[in-house]
């Protein structure tokens, strides 16, 4: 049943991406922390977001605009190094906040409470439409990739940051999706790199021996046809219902992490 879940999920994700105006990684992570610890699920989610960007890079890497793209993505690889960096440090079960609803007790942790904000705030950047129409110069692309890949590293939410810096930039759409893409692998191999030596740490070996490698597996399997079938029959224009009803559920999601429900 998980890896029906979890495959479903991965594959309806990885096509509403397409015109929903949230990130894989958005929508993927709190799916992945219903199963996992919350340092791990961020660390899976990276796995599987890096697996279906080299999947991108295959398809439309052709577009890149390598000027920006190192403007872009050389100040975000350090600041992801300190964002995944931050996350190891709370991926000690830090207990800030105990509470029972009825009978059943509930433990807000110092990572916990993180991720909800994060995953709240961003939800809101997508789903306010006044956040739609921020844009920033041109000029500060090298701060908009440091400022990416800080919270990329931290929790994987690069995307809107990374969309209201690349905009500016003189591209064209088809250079500006596969200049972003190539910017979130940097950010992706950087964090997963510091994941598996301090976030994951001991759990690695269970996790890819159990059902977490199949999770893993399948999840990624469904997010590569998402992307392939979607991008061939999904309208790519942005759904207003969806955005708002997505935004919605994720916000749910992030008050139950924050909660210590998830």
């Amino acid at each position: 049943m998980e890896l029906l879940f979890v495959s479903l999920a991965a594959l309806v994700v990885a096509a509403l991406t397409l015109y929903s105006g949230f990130g894989l990684g958005t929508l993927l992570m709190p799916v992945f922390a219903l199963f996992f610890p919350l340092e791990v699920a961020v660390g899976v989610t990276a796995i599987v977001h890096l697996l279906n960007n080299l999947f991108k890079v295959w398809l439309v890497g052709k577009d890149v605009s390598w000027p920006v793209a190192l403007r872009f993505g050389l100040p975000a690889i350090p600041a992801a190094y300190f964002g995944a960096a931050l996350l190891a440090g709370m991926s000690e079960r830090h207990v800030v906040a105990q509470y029972t609803l009825g009978s059943r007790p509930f433990e807000v942790t110092t990572i916990g409470l993180v991720m909800g904000i994060l995953i709240g705030v961003f939800s809101l950047l997508d789903l306010l439409p006044v956040f739609d129409r921020i844009e920033f110069s041109n000029r500060l692309v090298p701060a908009g990739g440091a400022l990416s890949g800080f919270f990329g590293g931290l929790s994987g939410h690069q995307g809107a940051l990374r969309s209201a810096f690349l905009v500016n930039a003189g591209l064209s759409k088809e250079a500006l999706i596969a200049t972003g893409v190539v910017c979130s692998v940097a950010v992706d191999v950087t964090r997963l790199a510091v994941y598996s030596a301090a976030v994951i740490g001991a759990q690695t070996r269970d996790l890819l021996a159990g059902d977490g490698l199949r999770l893993l597996v399948t999840a990624t399997l469904a997010a590569f046809l998402g992307s392939y079938f979607g991008a061939r029959l999904l309208a790519k224009v942005t759904m207003t219902l969806v955005r708002r009803l997505v935004g919605a559920m994720l916000l749910l999601l992030a008050l139950a992490i924050g909660a210590g429900w998830i």
